[in-house]
């Protein structure tokens, strides 16, 4: 949108004003992470700040925001104005949501919250959070194992309802939160942090416009979506016209089917991207399903990630490309599909688009990376206190090879920008236990750059005997390498007994662990980048001595084998770096 009757800013006053924004972003993000309750927002910092303006276009977001969380956030601005129009809303308001298909959600634990901001009367813009609650209900501890195939299974829906009405609580709303998660009192803290954030960002923002006027700062908005797409359509027309294509598959859905295939075809033409995700399958019954607007979010990711890294997150960029797909598909899913494990999906098409245009960006193309969001949650009653308590959190895995460099091992990737939570928080927070932490044996892809590898976590209930229930993804498909790479290692879940190791589903539910069991959580490792061959002697040397690969691993996987390597110290006995720590821990015991 443009608005001709008044000239545009000049760049320094544009420049002012982004700033004071992103900073407002920014505060709300560190805001929320400090009040809030569960390890899963306060150490993982599993949610994200934004501001949209009265029409609904995303402006900024935080930088430490996930991209998933961008299709949520515009989502809600989208159902919220729908049915409550601007002249509907007052001072004071807060609005709350997270159903993926009447709200604009992506699943259910993610609780959308948005604000509005008045200056002398008049709507300048809303602040938006989100964050990833550790349990929503549902049939379920954690709200996000597989075995749910239908949506009220999953948890409690939340259409667009206004919490507070010109500053005053609705506490029978708050009351039917609470009264469906398992830890209400955890819930009721994220809860506040959220509505928090919002203050402090309704503050901010209102200041701001104090400062520089309504109509200043509301061309501002104007200016700054339409720089982002300038920029990002000029990238998109430095493409060599044309068709790419890949296709790929999903391991399974939780509920019998396997390898769900997922087709892309992407036209570019001038500064045209469509995205083409026809001939993918229709959605299953299994929660691994899709909202267009997460399939939008993930597009979004991987051009910014391809192209210009540097530039913005707001409207322009969702304003540069098209999408289509069959409706009622998996990446285009409707009611009453469930959704709760999308991120994995979500994680599978971004692999997906770096694989098709690879060959016009081989520089920026990386090898798959874990493609998942491996998630495990623990729940039980606490010995110590009686009451109980669920543990959630969705493990990092390796990054790709690419062009230049390694991947990246036990990371974040992609469309999730989270942290891997510390021993400490765990141990702290939990009757739990952490026997193993460290990185998955000869999991990195083989290539002339290497892909990262996988975390392995083991965790043992004490004192007690607890449930666990999982989402895997990348645990029978490996994550493919490119031009010429290796592909990494699966991951699996393995419930640990006294009689042995049982190798659990991709996506287990209810699984009981008894006192003196454990859990071990294996994460997916990634695609190594170009010929193996062509790797140097002295990686290859690294690769022995780091203790991430073993000697035979490396004979089998490079064509020079370690004779390349012959600097590299023997590792002849030695063991991983997370059965080292296991080991300890058993003698401790």
């Amino acid at each position: 949108m443009t608005r001709p009757e008044s000239p545009a800013p000049d760049p320094i006053t544009i420049e002012v004003i982004a700033s004071a924004l992103r900073s407002v972003v920014d505060e709300a993000f560190i805001a929320l992470m400090k009040s809030a309750y569960s390890t899963n927002i306060k150490e993982r910092h599993d949610h994200s700040t934004a501001i949209c303006d009265p029409e609904g276009r995303l402006i900024a977001q935080a930088d430490r925001s996930l991209p998933i969380h961008l299709a949520s956030m515009t989502g809600l601005m989208r159902s919220l104005l729908a049915r409550h129009p601007a002249h509907t809303i007052a001072e004071g308001d807060v609005f709350v949501a997270n159903d993926p298909h009447v709200a604009g959600g992506t699943h259910l634990p993610d609780i959308n919250y948005a604000a509005p901001v008045f200056v002398d009367g008049r709507l300048m813009c809303f602040i938006v959070n989100i964050a990833h609650h550790a349990d929503i209900g549902g049939m379920v501890p954690g709200s996000m194992a597989g075995g749910m195939s239908e949506i009220w299974q999953e948890g409690l829906r939340i259409p667009v309802v206004r919490l507070f009405r010109a500053g005053v609580l609705q506490d029978e709303l708050m009351d039917i939160f609470l009264l469906n998660a398992r830890i209400p009192e955890e819930r009721r803290g994220d809860h506040f942090a959220q509505i928090a954030a919002c203050r402090l960002g309704v503050r901010r923002l209102a200041e701001i416009g104090a400062r520089h006027g309504v109509e200043l700062v509301t061309r501002v908005f104007d200016e700054l979506c339409r720089r982002t797409g300038d920029r990002m359509r000029a990238a998109i027309a430095d493409l060599p016209d044309g068709e790419y294509a890949f296709d790929d598959v999903m391991d399974d859905d939780g509920l019998g089917t396997a390898d769900i295939p997922i087709r892309l075809k992407v036209t570019i033409e001038g500064d045209r991207a469509v995205f083409d995700w026809r001939g993918t399958s229709p959605q299953v019954r299994g929660n691994i399903n899709l909202p267009v607007n997460a399939t939008q979010a993930a597009v979004a990711y991987a051009l910014r990630a391809l192209l210009d890294p540097e530039i913005p997150n707001n409207q322009g960029v969702l304003d540069c490309f098209e999408i289509v797909t069959d409706r009622g598909s998996l990446v285009d899913c409707v009611a009453p599909a469930p959704v709760a494990a999308r991120a994995h999906t979500s994680q599978r098409l971004i692999d997906m688009i770096i694989g098709a245009l690879a060959p016009a960006l081989p520089d920026q193309a990386v090898g798959a990376s874990n493609g998942a969001n491996t998630t495990a949650v623990f729940s039980g009653t606490d010995p110590r206190t009686g009451k109980p308590y669920l543990y959630l959190e969705t493990l990092g895995g390796g990054f790709g090879g690419r062009s230049d460099r390694d991947g990246r091992d036990g990371v974040q990737v992609h469309i999730t920008n989270t942290s891997n939570l510390p021993i400490e928080a765990i141990e702290t927070e939990y009757p739990l236990r952490v026997l193993g932490y460290g990185f998955v044996p000869d999991s990195g892809g083989a290539g002339r750059y290497r892909g990262g590898c996988g975390l392995v976590r083991v965790i043992a209930p004490v004192g007690h005997e607890c449930t666990f229930n999982g989402a895997g993804e990348r645990f029978a498909n490996a994550p493919w390498g490119i031009f010429g790479g290796g592909a990494g290692r699966c991951g699996r879940f393995v419930l640990q007994t006294g009689a042995g190791d049982t190798l659990l589903p991709i996506k287990p539910s209810a699984v009981t662990v008894p006192e003196g069991a454990r859990i071990s959580v294996e994460t997916p490792g990634s695609g190594g980048y170009g010929e193996p061959a062509l790797r140097a002697p002295e990686a290859l040397a690294a690769d022995l001595s780091s203790g991430k690969f073993s000697p035979d691993w490396v004979e089998k996987n490079y064509p020079q084998g370690t004779n390349q390597a012959t600097l590299a110290p023997s590792r002849a006995g030695r063991e991983s770096p997370a059965t080292t720590n296991q080991q300890r821990e058993d003698q401790h015991q």
